[in-house]
C-alpha cells in the first residue's frame, strides 16, 4: 500500500503517466477487470476489503448458482489462467458460490499474473481527484484519481490512480425492511434477530433456525432460496415455522417461466409455488413494515396490511429485500445516474426491469457506463443500481470494453457484443437479483 506523499510534486506534462488503473472489489468482474488490463500490458491495483479475493461470494457460497459455467468465467480470465495450466470445468454445470470462488475465483486471485496486484484487507473509503472537491473544473480531467484506504488494522493512507473501477457490489448494502426505502424505526434494537438475505440454513447456521418461527422478507430469488432451505430444514425439526412476508398483494411468479433458459432459476420459481401450494408456509402479503421492535426473546414487525394496522412476531428475521449500490465513497466524484434505479443515466433504460430480464438486456460497454469525471466507471452489479437483472456475463463485457476503451484501443471498446441465455420478464418487487 502506497501512504499519501505530501513531498512538493514535480510538474509534469501529463500527471497520469505511470499511475495504475484502481479496481475497487476482487469479486468475479473486478477480478475480469484486472486480467482484461494484465492482458493488454496495463497496470492494476485490485483493493477488496474482505480478507480474501471473493469474499461476498464466499458469504453465499452455500447457494447454487443459475448460470452454467459457460456464463460464469471470463474470456480473458480463461486465457490467463489456462496459460498457467488451469482446466476449465464442464461447461454445462450450474455450480454453487463455493465452488465458483475454489474452481475459479481462488485460482484466479493466486495466478502468477494477477496475485501481486491484489490488496486484500483494505477498504476504500472515498474516491476523489487528487485536490480537488466535485465543484472545481479546471485542470480536473488532467488530475489523478486520490483513493482513500484504510486497512484492516487501521491505518488510514492514500493512493493515486490514473482511472478507477468501481466493482465493490452491491453485497454489503441490502435494502431496508422499512415500507418508503427507509429502515424500519427500531431495528437498532433487534439487530440480533434480524439477519441478512441467504443465511446458510443446513450448514453453519441451522442452530439458529432449527425449532424456530422465520419470517422472511422479500419476493425474489434470495427469499426464494430461503424459503425452500427453511421447508427442508422444518421437516427435518418439529417445531421449524416459516412466514413469508411480502411488500405486494399477492406471491409472485419467481421465474418459473417454462421459457427460462436458466433452468435451474425457473425450477427455484417452481419450488416456492409448491410450497404455498400445499400450506408449508404461511404467506402474508400487502404488507408495509413501519417499526420493529422486541417480543420476548424474538422480534415484532409492526406495520400497515392493506392498509390497517398489523404485525408479525417471529424468533428470526430474514430481510431478503434486494439490494442497492453504496453510493457514499464516491460523494466527490461527478456521477451521472438515473433518478430512479440509480445506475449510469445511458444505462438505465436498457435495464429497466419492468422491461427486461436478464437475458434481454442489450449489449453496452463503456459508452453506456462512463460518467462525467473521465476515468471513472461503475461496473458490475453496482451498475445496475436497484435492478435486480444483473447477469456475470453481461458485467464481463463491461470491463472487456471498459478496459479496452482505458488501454486506447477505441475499436474494441466499442464492438460490445453479449450472447445471453433467454429468460422472462423479472418483477420489479424482487429482492436480490434474479440472474446472478
Amino acid at each position: 500500500m502506497t501512504l499519501l506523499d505530501l513531498t512538493p510534486r514535480t510538474e509534469t506534462r501529463d500527471r497520469l503517466t505511470g499511475l495504475p488503473v484502481a479496481v475497487i472489489g476482487a469479486g468475479p468482474v473486478g477480478l475480469a477487470a484486472a486480467a482484461n488490463l494484465i492482458e493488454r500490458g496495463e497496470d492494476v491495483v485490485v483493493y477488496e476489503k474482505g480478507s480474501d479475493a471473493a469474499a461476498s461470494v464466499r458469504a453465499w457460497g452455500h447457494i447454487r448458482l443459475f448460470s452454467p459455467w459457460r456464463h460464469l468465467v471470463d474470456p480473458a480470465a480463461r486465457r490467463l489462467l489456462e496459460r498457467e495450466g488451469w482446466r476449465m470445468p464442464p461447461e454445462g454445470d450450474i455450480p454453487d458460490g463455493r465452488a465458483l470462488v475454489e474452481l475459479y475465483l481462488a485460482p484466479l486471485a493466486r495466478s502468477r499474473a494477477l496475485a501481486g496486484s491484489i490488496r486484500t484487507g483494505v477498504s476504500v473509503e472515498a474516491v476523489t481527484r487528487e485536490g480537488m472537491d466535485r465543484t472545481r473544473s479546471v485542470g480536473r480531467a488532467a488530475a489523478p484519481f486520490s483513493l482513500r484506504l484504510r486497512s484492516a488494522d487501521g491505518v488510514v493512507c492514500e493512493t493515486s490512480s490514473r482511472a478507477v473501477i468501481d466493482a465493490s457490489g452491491t453485497y454489503d448494502s441490502p435494502n431496508p425492511l422499512g415500507a418508503g426505502g427507509l429502515e424500519a424505526l427500531g431495528v437498532e434494537h433487534v439487530r440480533d434477530r434480524i439477519t441478512h438475505a441467504l443465511p446458510d440454513v443446513h450448514g453453519a447456521e441451522r442452530a439458529r433456525f432449527a425449532g424456530r418461527h422465520t419470517v422472511v422478507v422479500g419476493a425474489g430469488h434470495s427469499a426464494a432460496n430461503t424459503l425452500i432451505g427453511l421447508a427442508e430444514l422444518a421437516r427435518d425439526v418439529a417445531g421449524t415455522t416459516i412466514t413469508w412476508l411480502l411488500r405486494g398483494t399477492r406471491a409472485p411468479q419467481v421465474g418459473s417461466s417454462p421459457d427460462d433458459e436458466l433452468i435451474a432459476r425457473a425450477q427455484l420459481g417452481g419450488r416456492v409455488e409448491q410450497l404455498v401450494a400445499e400450506g408449508s408456509l404461511t404467506v402474508v402479503d400487502g404488507f408495509a413494515i413501519a417499526r420493529a421492535e422486541p417480543h420476548g426473546d424474538g422480534v415484532r414487525l409492526v406495520g400497515r396490511r392493506r392498509e390497517r394496522p398489523h404485525s408479525v412476531d417471529a424468533d428470526i428475521v430474514v430481510a431478503a429485500t434486494g439490494f442497492r449500490p453504496s453510493l457514499g465513497m464516491l460523494r466527490e466524484v461527478r456521477l451521472d445516474l438515473d433518478d430512479i434505479v440509480e445506475a449510469p443515466r445511458r444505462l438505465a433504460p436498457l435495464i429497466d426491469p419492468s422491461l427486461h430480464s436478464c437475458g434481454t438486456v442489450e449489449p453496452h460497454g463503456y459508452r453506456e457506463l462512463r460518467h462525467p469525471d473521465e476515468g471513472f466507471f461503475i461496473v458490475g452489479m453496482k451498475s445496475y443500481g436497484r435492478a435486480p437483472t444483473f447477469l456475470l456475463a453481461t458485467g464481463y463485457e463491461q470491463v472487456r470494453s471498459v478496459t479496452a476503451w482505458l488501454a486506447g484501443d477505441v475499436d474494441a471498446a466499442s464492438a460490445v457484443s453479449l450472447s445471453l441465455p433467454a429468460t422472462g420478464v423479472c418483477s420489479t418487487d424482487l429482492g436480490g437479483s434474479c440472474c446472478t
